[in-house]
């Protein structure tokens, strides 16, 4: 009886921090973590911290688009 408790205890717990990083992706508000995650990153994992920086920097560019008027 008590693993089932427990099962249900996790299963809880990670339905909610599921709920909850979904929530903050819709509201924009996970830029806090992110930039947290960014320091350990870049303090561990080197590549992957460099990744982060070009991926960040690929979503920042915006194409080139013509003009209407030079149709």
């Amino acid at each position: 009886m008590a693993y089932v408790v427990f099962l249900g205890g996790v299963v809880v717990v990670l339905g909610g921090l599921t709920w909850f990083a979904s929530w903050a992706k819709r509201r924009g508000r996970g830029s806090g973590v992110a930039g947290a995650l960014a320091a350990y990153e870049e303090a561990y994992r080197t590549t992957g911290h460099q990744s982060h920086y070009e991926l960040r920097q690929q979503a920042d560019r915006k194409s080139e688009t013509g003009s209407p008027d030079d149709l």
